[in-house]
């Protein structure tokens, strides 16, 4: 495997520097065909810039790339493609409304003899593409109307069918439910074993165990080691990417509740295609605890969310804060009166990705004193603001005038968190509130989640990462098809029990 002659990337000494922000600094990576690769690091850490300066789409400050015996100065999409490089990024790059096989041969169609594009080969071509590498996609359907683990498909389709044999995947399990990272583990195998080489950027250990043949280290954009992932265990890992012991479990000391901070009583919610989505659900978040909402994606999770925080319609039932009526509040009046939102899709809901940090950092404090006299903003106090939080949050890079679309999801979702906490708000929803971070960064948001708890406040946490509800909450809701059908303290129960609730099923009590 670690044949010279096998080499088919050869990055060497690459440096990037953005600015005065240096996010490489002489980094070093090889991949061997037929291997699959890990490319580990810390949000921040210059992981996707090196795969983006390999795939084209950056320009190196120095350094070369090497591709199958070939050297480049710098490489461009186009020359990746005809080099046999694809890559699949961690926002897929889809046309909704076009059918699986018009994404694919985009740009590359098959066409008769008068210069049509003839759908029916088409389809065929997909189809045998699809059969060959077991990835089951049917060529017609619409991609707005599939799964997201399906549209990853549909990326890696769309490599495969420009006669990719190197595959980068950029965080591919970031947005996939548990069912669909265990599929996409088995597509790997079967694309090394029909000779594709393969390199994966993460940050989740449990997968580059369960993947890798080996793993490339870089933090703070410099290259920390090259390891053979069958010799080292988790903990190496972690203590490689962030460069100290990093604790895996969670430490609160039991508390009492106190009173009812959230009430939602027979809560009636359509979803976006006015089908009803919430069956009066109830449940009820006190001061002083950490509530889990586990489920399977698709239950109800996010309509409940942007029920209670007033970004959808309810269409019966009701929803109380600390007493007030909140029932069909806008947002505005809600975060008034003291509940803050680490929302589920942080580009979508939680930044403006071309305000700075800065920005980002006040928005909902935007009128409030010290950083406005409701007439004109006060610059010093946004720029001290976030000088304090950049610090406090661990945020990368900390030039507060950067735009929050320059950052790494990593980083943009812990400028959301620093904002959200940093309000001392009566309730804190989490809505995935690690997703896409490293387990350093982990690490660090749950000690806040629990000390906002520990402050007697309330925090309604809802995560796709059962181990994450378990470690984190004090009593655990199990929401199915659009009804909470279970409750239990996090104390008492394991994950046998709860994937039972999450399915539709029965637990015995005893």
């Amino acid at each position: 495997m670690n044949d010279e002659k096998n080499i088919v990337v050869d990055l060497k000494n690459i440096s990037k520097s953005f600015g005065s922000n240096k996010v490489l600094d002489n980094v070093n990576f090889t991949l061997h065909e037929g291997e699959v690769h890990a490319l580990l690091g810390e949000n921040g850490a210059g992981k996707t810039t090196l795969m983006n300066i390999l795939y084209g789409l950056y320009e190196p400050t120095s350094g070369s790339i090497t591709v199958k015996g070939k050297t480049f100065d710098q490489m461009t999409p186009k020359l990746a493609i005809t080099n046999g490089i694809g890559m699949v990024h961690q926002h897929f790059m889809l046309i909704e409304p076009f059918t699986v096989y018009q994404n694919i041969v985009l740009g590359k169609e098959i066409t008769s003899k008068a210069g049509f594009v003839d759908d029916k080969k088409s389809i065929q071509e997909v189809k045998t593409l699809s059969d060959k590498y077991g990835l089951m996609i049917d060529p017609e359907a619409k991609v707005c109307d599939i799964s997201v683990g399906m549209q990853q498909r549909v990326e890696i389709l769309k490599c495969l069918y420009r006669g990719a044999d190197i595959l980068i995947f950029d965080e591919p399990t970031a947005v996939l439910t548990p069912q669909e990272i265990e599929d996409f583990i088995k597509i790997v195998k079967n694309l090394t074993d029909l000779g594709k080489s393969i390199i994966i950027i993460t940050h989740k250990l449990s997968e580059i165990k369960a993947m890798a043949d080996y793993c490339t280290v870089i933090r703070r954009g410099k290259f920390i080691d090259k390891l053979n992932v069958k010799e080292i265990d988790e903990n190496i890992l972690a203590e490689k990417m962030v460069g100290r012991d990093v604790r895996f479990t969670v430490e609160k000391e039991d508390k009492a509740p106190g009173d009812v901070v959230l009430d939602v009583k027979d809560l009636v919610v359509k979803d976006s295609r006015d089908i009803g989505i919430l069956k009066g659900l109830n449940l009820e978040v006190r001061q002083g605890e950490i509530l889990g909402i586990a489920g399977v994606d698709g239950n109800g999770q996010s309509e409940l969310i942007e029920a209670i925080t007033g970004l959808r319609k309810i269409e019966s039932g009701k929803v109380t804060l600390k007493g007030n009526d909140i029932t069909n509040h806008t947002p505005r009046e809600i975060i008034d009166l003291g509940m803050n939102t680490i929302p589920e899709d942080r580009q979508k809901h939680g930044l403006v990705l071309d305000y700075s940090i800065a920005d980002n950092l006040i928005l909902e404090n935007v009128r409030k004193k010290p950083f406005s006299n409701g007439m004109k903003l006060n610059f010093n106090a946004i720029n001290e603001n976030a000088k304090e939080l950049i610090e406090k949050f661990d945020i990368r890079p900390n030039d507060y005038n950067q735009k929050t679309r320059n950052l790494s999801g990593g980083n943009q979702q812990k400028v959301i968190i620093a904002r959200e906490i940093s309000n001392n708000p009566e309730l804190l929803i989490a809505a995935q509130p690690t997703r896409g971070l490293d387990v350093g960064a982990i690490e660090f948001i749950h000690k806040y989640i629990v000390e906002q708890r520990n402050k007697n406040k309330a925090v309604l946490l809802v995560s796709f990462e059962l181990d994450e509800v378990l470690d984190l909450s004090d009593r655990i809701a199990v929401i199915f098809d659009g009804k909470i059908v279970g409750e239990k303290l996090a104390k008492d129960t394991n994950e046998m029990e709860l994937g039972r609730l999450m399915a539709g099923g029965v637990v015995d009590e005893k």
